[in-house]
């Protein structure tokens, strides 16, 4: 496992700095949102994974290392549940164009946007649960 030699966050600019002994790589915030292993995102397989709309002002709220090898990130959308190993964060920035580009193209086949107001991104959007009242 390839440790990284430097992380920063810079919530100013929402952007993540991290650095290995080989690479320097800079990932958005929103960036991180969207590419986030977690299940709510993923999906349990490729095809329940869910498109991620409207994370264009996303920031991060809190980091907490998960033992040494990942991060826990927590966005300001709540979401919290994805875990960044070390592999992860490296794989992302050697891909981060091709990736960046296969989602906006994404977004646009969707007809969705990474603007958080755009009322085009409502079908995406995670309806809340409804409460089942017992007979």
């Amino acid at each position: 496992m390839k440790l990284p030699t430097n992380i920063e966050f810079h919530n100013k600019s929402k952007i993540m700095n991290i650095s290995y002994p080989d690479g320097d790589y800079e990932l958005t915030y929103e960036f991180l949102r969207v590419f986030s292993l977690s299940a709510d995102v993923q999906g349990h397989t490729p095809d329940q994974a869910k498109l991620q709309v409207g994370k264009r002002d996303v920031t991060i709220v809190d980091v907490a290392p998960v033992g040494e090898y990942a991060l826990k990130l927590t966005f300001s959308d709540g979401h919290d549940s994805g875990i960044y190993s070390w592999e992860w964060l490296e794989d992302l920035g050697k891909n981060k164009e091709a990736l960046w580009e296969a989602y906006l193209e994404d977004l646009k086949e969707a007809g969705a946007s990474r603007d958080p107001n755009d009322p085009a991104n409502e079908p995406f959007k995670e309806k809340p649960k409804s409460k089942c009242s017992g007979h």
